[in-house]
């Protein structure tokens, strides 16, 4: 690199590589000092709490998602990334960040070609790790480091530019640049996210209890869902975008720009029902290369079953019924829920029921059938 004599070095390379950031297609690009981000204290109790559910590779190695210098010795700086993915109208059943590619693999690549880009800049190799997800790093105390936003008290990050519809991705860089100033708080007295949470999930402003949401129960739980959050799911077959649509800093957000971002009209319409019907071949046709994949088709079809029990008739009938005679428990059970709510306004429903039961061989669903004959709605 050339540098003249009054210039600094450090911060010129800085600059250089916001700006490359910036031209190879992501929206924001921040430097955070390899240290202990804003709000990281709160981890422990957050963990003591129980408030990550089953989450239990959560509490591996603590220490390292505090201190982020832990993960890549010598990291002088952490770049950090974000894309924009508001959609232009909000997907029916999937969250915004499933009803295209996965982010992770987009991400991923992108923050690699930056790290080509940086070592041929420099003129040597430089020590480099990239994070898109995929560390115990605190990404979203990160970019409040790194001057991006603040974060919200739905604990996501909130952004003056782009609302709470920010991906994120991370840089460990081993060169001592320059870390940007981190941005003070913009919630003031506004609680709309905490109002919008179907299940009370923000118990506190600015804390999730991971057990109590949505996102969890459909994404990240592996067996039966609650009786209590199936009925707060409604037709979310995957994520919840509640509390991040109701910021009001969302105005502010224009519509995601780079079109491997923008929603696939196959996953945000309102065909959704239809993916009852799935076999393992169009499954993967269908959400091979989306966040969905990591679900699985029977969790899907789990959730499906559930969102089914939410939707409008007549068509619903027919696909619980399918649903009621798969091959899994696991399936068939919350397809009983489904039809056991259903049951008051549908004979239909009540005699699928009567029929699976007289059948029906395992326990559990047994007793999913049994609660749903006698399915009394919530007060």
């Amino acid at each position: 690199m050339r540098m003249n004599q009054f210039s600094n070095p450090w911060v010129e390379l800085k600059e250089s590589l916001r700006d490359q950031a910036l031209a190879s297609g992501f929206d924001v690009a921040g430097f955070a000092a390899p240290r202990p981000p804003p709000r990281g204290e709160y981890l422990a109790d957050w963990l003591a709490r129980g408030w990550h559910g089953g989450m239990s590779w959560m509490e591996r190695r603590p220490e390292s998602r505090i201190d982020p210098a832990s993960l890549m010795a010598g990291t002088g700086v952490i770049l950090v990334l974000g894309v924009n993915q508001r959609p232009p109208s909000r997907p029916e059943a999937l969250a915004t960040y499933a009803c295209h590619a996965d982010y992770h693999d987009l991400l991923t690549r992108g923050v690699q070609d930056i790290g080509v880009w940086l070592t041929e800049k420099v003129g040597h190799p430089v020590a480099m790790r990239v994070c898109v997800d995929s560390a115990p790093l605190m990404e979203k105390p990160l970019a409040v480091a790194a001057g991006l936003g603040w974060q919200g008290k739905n604990a996501l990050l909130a952004t003056r530019g782009f609302g709470c519809w920010l991906m994120l991705a991370e840089l460990l860089i081993d060169l001592p640049l320059p870390p940007d100033a981190p941005d003070g708080g913009h919630c003031g007295d506004c609680d709309a996210c905490l109002g919008a949470c179907p299940t009370d999930a923000l118990r506190e402003p600015y804390r999730l209890d991971a057990s109590r949401c949505l996102a969890y129960w459909s994404v990240e739980s592996k067996g039966a869902i609650p009786h209590a959050m199936r009925e707060a799911m409604g037709i979310r077959v995957f994520g919840c975008d509640a509390c991040l649509a109701a910021c009001p800093w969302n105005r502010f957000a224009p519509v995601v720009r780079r079109a491997e971002f923008l929603p696939r009209p196959e996953l945000s319409g309102a065909a959704w029902g239809t993916w009852a019907t799935l076999d393992e071949t169009g499954f993967a046709r269908l959400f091979g290369d989306t966040p969905v994949r990591r679900l699985g088709r029977i969790r899907f079809l789990r959730n499906v079953a559930v969102a089914l029990g939410h939707a409008d008739p007549p068509e619903r009938l027919d696909l619980l019924a399918g649903l009621l005679a798969h091959a899994s428990p696991l399936v068939r059970g919350h397809a009983a829920w489904s039809l056991g709510r259903i049951a008051r306004l549908a004979t239909q429903a009540c005699d699928l029921l009567r029929a699976r039961e007289s059948v029906e061989g395992d326990d559990t669903v047994l007793a999913e059938i049994r609660q749903a004959r006698t399915f009394t709605p919530p007060v």
